[in-house]
């Protein structure tokens, strides 16, 4: 075994003991549950309604934060503090997408919630299976790290070109793999009805909108959570902390799209502060890879990280909302993913 992956295995530590891991889960399934009685019975969000139930999911993470500081110290504290901020950020691109599927669907605005739980839930189970693989990856594969920094780079690059070409603007439903595969298997209906995802028609079964809506959202689900889990694990190692965050910030993206439905339209720089983060992220992954390696080699303190990811944050939410302050928001543009 070679220094780099003996210095893995042992540095890979994790405050979450198998009770709180069950606690944890247990309050994430219970959150859940409660968000699908909500939604039971379909109705269009109202501005008040998102209000409270978006303080409720800012505040239930900070108070956790608040806990894991006393608990555990500050080193932990700020590295939990840090990666729910990242991951909160890329939330916000996730709900960007998730607008664009809508208003491409037509999704009614009395079922748009209901699709979004189950982006959200779909989002959870995955980001759990990558978190287990990055686990396993950090403390059997001496080149993990280099691994996750080189996908955040090409991710940031990606980004980059994308918000250059504005092709992260751009949602063909038709040419989405996902949508072309369910329409080959089964028929498709063109109304919605309510939220079930089969009917019956013409004696034989046939998929709703809501269904192919519902596959499209989990299918970006994975492309999210490609960039997403190495993003969180470049600020902690502990799988635990990594989970949190993760569900933390996922839970509350569904009252979170109704407050910020209108704002989203105006955040036109978001993707370039998410490339600049993703590429410092990665950065600072593999300036930890070389470290384990070099000793001579710097590392980047999570608290710079944590300074550095709220400047550039701060920075993109004011020079968007400088551009498009003389550009209100079109109504039509609003309102097509709420009909």
């Amino acid at each position: 075994m070679t220094e780099l992956s003996y210095l893995s295995a042992a540095e890979l530590s994790s405050v979450g003991t198998p009770t709180l891991w069950a606690v944890t889960i247990a309050g994430v399934l219970a959150l859940l549950v409660l968000d699908f009685l909500v939604t039971r019975r379909p109705h269009e969000v109202k501005m008040r309604e998102a209000l409270g139930w978006s303080a409720f999911y800012i505040a239930l993470p900070l108070a956790f934060g608040g806990w894991i500081w006393v608990r555990y110290g500050s080193e932990l504290g700020v590295q939990y503090l840090t990666g729910y901020l990242v991951e909160k950020s890329l939330s916000v691109d996730n709900l960007f997408v998730f607008m664009l599927l809508l208003a491409a669907f037509a999704v009614p605005a009395v079922l748009a919630q209901r699709v979004l739980l189950y982006g959200i839930a779909g989002a959870l189970v995955l980001r759990a299976v990558f978190i287990a693989l990055g686990a396993a990856a950090l403390q059997t594969l001496d080149f993990a790290f280099l691994l996750f920094a080189v996908i955040l780079i090409a991710t940031a690059v990606k980004l980059l070109r994308d918000a250059l070409s504005g092709h992260q603007q751009e949602v063909d439903i038709n040419k989405m793999r996902s949508v072309k595969l369910l329409r080959r298997v089964m028929p498709v209906v063109d109304e919605y009805q309510g939220t079930r995802m089969t009917v019956r028609q013409n004696g034989r079964r046939a998929l709703t909108p809501f269904a192919l809506v519902v596959v499209a959202v989990l299918a970006t689900d994975v492309v999210f959570a490609v960039d997403s889990v190495p993003a969180v694990y470049g600020i902690t190692e502990d799988p635990y902390l990594v989970f949190a965050t993760n569900a933390f910030a996922l839970l509350g993206l569904r009252a979170l799209y109704f407050v910020l439905h209108a704002a989203l339209s105006r955040l036109v720089h978001l993707s370039y502060g998410l490339a600049i983060i993703l590429a410092f992220i990665g950065v600072k992954l593999g300036l930890h890879w070389a470290h384990g390696i070099w000793k001579g080699v710097p590392e980047i303190p999570t608290l710079a990280s944590l300074g550095v990811i709220i400047g550039v944050l701060v920075v993109v939410t004011l020079t968007s909302l400088r551009a498009t302050r003389s550009t209100e928001p079109d109504e039509t543009q609003v309102a097509s993913g709420r009909h």
